[in-house]
């Protein structure tokens, strides 16, 4: 498609048309894109690293410290702001939000802040100041507890970062401290809003990268944290000499800031971690980086178990110490597999060269996954307070971005179906609910056509046909897993889904998704493998005879077995436990009030102050951000008060900051209109009296006409007046001193009410509005009205008044004639 829309310089038709063919979009989105794309980049020079868009804030990663904007000042000034709103783009302003949420009590009271982007976008580093954020402002001014108490809960919330980055982070390609785990965590607060706990939830750690990292990334932060930060001692106690190299220690001479020991110590020691517990967390990280150093070498004989590499030997022994395990044991486990036949009888059958590689990853990939579980369990148990002492919570949900590499695989495609299940999230909050809201108010508008995800999402989790329903089955066949054979079962089952394609040139088995965010081929060799995920029952015994107290803890009430009586149909697998887990996640999230947070990329090499367009559109389409953009602009919606933005202008309106203009614009018409009402007004109250006026305005019977109309029933008197033909301000003008309250629905009723009382059609002095709402530092127009005056209207032919006609006299009089007379004055 050629975009023509608005375009007059031809370098703009180019970058449109190479837009439009680049990310698939009509030529209009394409407009709305280039905007946000031009205010983003232009807002990224000036340093300016948050943009709002809609509902949702965009957060640009700087790839540099930016000094002051963090600042317990600066968490002060949006704390303490009464509109946080109207103050500059800050992650603050979410966090603010989602507080006086809690505090005025909205329903639903519960939270969600969901921080959203790809890897190296900064999620990990918004999640970290929201914590901030809410362990200053939660925890600041409590009267309840002391000081001590209230540092104490603060320091250990806080404390809980270091240590499950140190634990489930790692140097990618992407980014030099990508999260390969998801976690949403609950800040708990008490019934005066106040911090007194916290709870993590953790999901699909990647363990699978301490026994094999992809070319140039690096292992998790702590291992490299110990061989950097642990003193002589401490290495001699790890049997870790200074000149060691490890397999699965790869980039270690690469020092990153994430390097940092003494920091996951001291978080350990406010956590409750002893020293006594820390040794035996490192005894058992050092064995598993010597397990790594382990090789195995074909036998001569092929009826005995494969040998040792000569270095292997003494890697083996240092292992079987560090693991405070018999190394014969640990020997024969690894190279020897166990077949039980019936319930008493043994036997045992050498493992292939590659059965026992893969038995040694196994064994530390299982005490890898159940030692961050472990830590996960303790910090829980460190910081989440009593049911008793907690009514509410803010959660923070900071997942892995999509992900889309050269080879994907089971980890890969259930991350993108945890972002498919968000992404569905979003549209379900936000893009449905604007356009309701829109048509609500009456608004001209025709429905966005957006992405909608729900056949992906079919694929991957339907039943029975899904591709996890089929991967379950398939792993639960007792047979050897075949790639080719499930991707023409594949093929059969799931050739009507257009989500599924496949290239019938490839030689490699696999299947490709297509995204809302873009296609991924996912390669088939292995799947069933890691979606069975099995740990051999002798490595089970073994690490349950640890004399390791922790190690030993840690496998003391696991099955060796697994199974039951019913072999492999027993097995939970990985994709039923993700889902399962990712089902509990999402109930959450609709039974809380969520707050998006899309961090973008402005460059794969991570260089400060880099700015490349098209990479930044490929994020801007993925997150939907145009389709939030789309719907969020009213400009072309309202007709009569549309406004033109040039495409030459550095500076992009947002979607909000057209509709305030437009607001801006009407109640100034309406100030200058209430002028001239006042003034006539004065001099018509000369003659008559605001008493006559309403003893001859007042009904012996309710006129059908009139009801339809509406009303205004004042309290002063005995009986319920009717007045016939007042606009609502005059009304008010004429009424006695009396509180008024009331209650205006829609955004375009609340504005007209509010200029009514405000456009001095009363006499100075003699009134004054308040707003209930507004008092309490909750933006809701909710409140339900108390009181004795209840006020209805109507649109009228006028603008500024209902006209009803006295059908008992000639023509138009009173009340009526002036403001007929003010409304053609005005117009013509």
């Amino acid at each position: 498609p050629v975009c023509v829309c608005f375009c007059v310089n031809p370098r703009v038709v180019c970058f449109f048309k190479s837009l439009c063919v680049c990310v698939s979009l009509n030529p209009c989105v394409c407009v709305f894109l280039w905007l946000v794309l031009k205010c983003l980049q232009a807002r990224y020079r000036a340093k300016v690293f948050y943009t709002h868009a809609g509902c949702t804030l965009v957060a640009l990663n700087p790839f540099q410290p930016v000094p002051d904007l963090y600042s317990l000042d600066v968490m002060k000034e949006y704390h303490c702001a009464p509109q946080p709103q109207e103050s500059k783009p800050h992650i603050f302003i979410v966090a603010e939000e989602a507080y006086r949420n809690v505090q005025g009590q909205v329903e639903p009271v519960n939270q969600s802040l969901v921080v959203s982007g790809e890897s190296g976008a900064g999620k990990t580093w918004t999640s970290r100041c929201l914590m901030k954020y809410y362990a200053t402002v939660a925890a600041s001014s409590s009267l309840m507890k002391s000081q001590d108490t209230v540092e104490r809960i603060e320091k250990r919330v806080l404390d809980s970062n270091p240590i499950m980055e140190a634990f489930g982070n790692a140097c990618t390609l992407r980014n030099s401290n990508s999260s390969r785990f998801g976690k949403y965590i609950q800040l708990q607060l008490n019934r005066s809003q106040l911090l007194v706990g916290a709870s993590v939830q953790t999901y699909l750690l990647e363990k699978t990268r301490v026994a094999g990292q992809p070319v140039n990334e690096r292992n998790f932060h702590i291992f490299y944290q110990m061989m950097t930060g642990g003193s002589d001692e401490q290495r001699r106690e790890w049997k870790m000499s200074h000149d060691q190299h490890f397999a699965w220690l790869p980039n270690a001479e690469k020092t990153l800031e994430e390097d940092c020991f003494d920091e996951t110590v001291e978080a350990m020691v406010h956590l409750g971690i002893n020293a006594e517990k820390q040794g035996h967390i490192f005894r058992i990280l050092a064995g598993l980086l010597q397990l790594g150093n382990v090789i195995f070498c074909s036998a001569m004989d092929e009826s005995q178990p494969c040998d040792l590499e000569e270095k292997s030997k003494d890697f083996m022994h240092r292992c079987a110490s560090l693991l405070c395990v018999p190394v014969e044991e640990l020997q024969t486990c690894l190279r020897v597999r166990t077949l039980r036949a019936g319930k008493q009888s043994a036997l045992f059958k050498p493992c292939s060269l590659a059965d026992c590689s893969v038995r040694r990853d196994c064994l530390a990939k299982v005490i890898y996954a159940q030692l961050f579980e472990w830590l996960v369990t303790f910090i829980n148990d460190s910081i989440c307070a009593d049911n008793s002492t907690w009514c509410n919570f803010i959660g923070l949900l900071d997942v892995y971005g999509f992900e889309c590499f050269q080879f994907n695989n089971l980890e890969q495609l259930c991350i993108n179906y945890a972002n498919e299940k968000l992404q569905q999230h979003f549209v379900a909050h936000y893009l449905k609910a604007q356009q309701e809201e829109y048509v609500s108010e009456g608004l001209e508008w025709s429905f966005v056509k957006y992405q909608d995800n729900q056949g992906c999402l079919d694929l991957i989790e339907g039943i029975p046909t899904g591709v996890f329903s089929l991967l379950n089955e398939e792993c639960l066949l007792n047979r050897a897993s075949d790639a080719k054979q499930f991707r023409v079962r594949l093929e059969k089952e799931l050739s009507d889904n257009g989500s599924m394609s496949w290239d019938k040139f490839s030689k490699q088995p696999h299947f490709t998704v297509a995204h809302y965010a873009g296609k991924v081929s996912y390669q088939i060799e292995g799947m069933m493998e890691k979606n069975k995920d099995p740990v051999p029952p002798e490595l089970i015994h073994l690490l349950q005879k640890s004399e390791n107290p922790l190690l030993h803890q840690l496998f003391a009430d696991r099955d060796p077995v697994g199974q039951g009586t019913r072999g492999l149909r027993q097995v939970v697998t990985v994709v039923s436990k993700f889902k399962n887990s990712l089902e509990n996640l999402m109930k959450i999230l609709h039974s809380t009030t969520p707050h998006y947070t899309r961090c973008i990329k402005p460059n794969t090499d991570c260089r400060p102050l880099t700015f490349k367009k098209e990479e930044v559109i490929m994020q801007l389409e993925a997150c939907g951000i145009v389709e939030t953009i789309h719907i969020s602009r009213r400009m072309c919606s309202l007709k009569k008060n549309s406004v033109a933005v040039s495409l030459s202008d550095r500076v992009y309106l947002p979607p909000a900051a057209v509709r305030s203009w437009l607001v801006r614009r009407a109640v100034r018409r309406w100030h200058r209109a209430a002028i001239v009402l006042q003034r006539s007004w004065r001099k018509w109250r000369v003659s008559r009296s605001p008493a006559e006026d309403l003893q001859e305005a007042m009904p012996t019977e309710l006129d059908p006409i009139l009801r339809a109309r509406g009303s205004v029933q004042l309290s002063s008197i005995q009986e319920p007046v009717m007045v016939r033909g007042w606009p609502m301000g005059l009304a008010l003008a004429s009424a006695p001193t009396i509180t008024v309250s009331m209650t205006a629905t829609g955004f375009q009723k609340m504005m007209s009410v509010m200029a009514c009382l405000n456009g001095h059609c009363f006499r100075s002095g003699d009134y004054k509005v308040e707003t209930n709402q507004f008092k309490q530092g909750v933006a809701s127009i909710r409140a339900q009205p108390r009181g004795s005056i209840k006020l209805h209207y109507q649109r009228s032919p006028l603008l500024y008044a209902d006209l009803h006609p006295d059908h008992k006299r000639d023509g138009v009089t009173g009340l009526n004639q002036i403001l007929l007379f003010l409304w053609h004055k005005l117009h013509y």
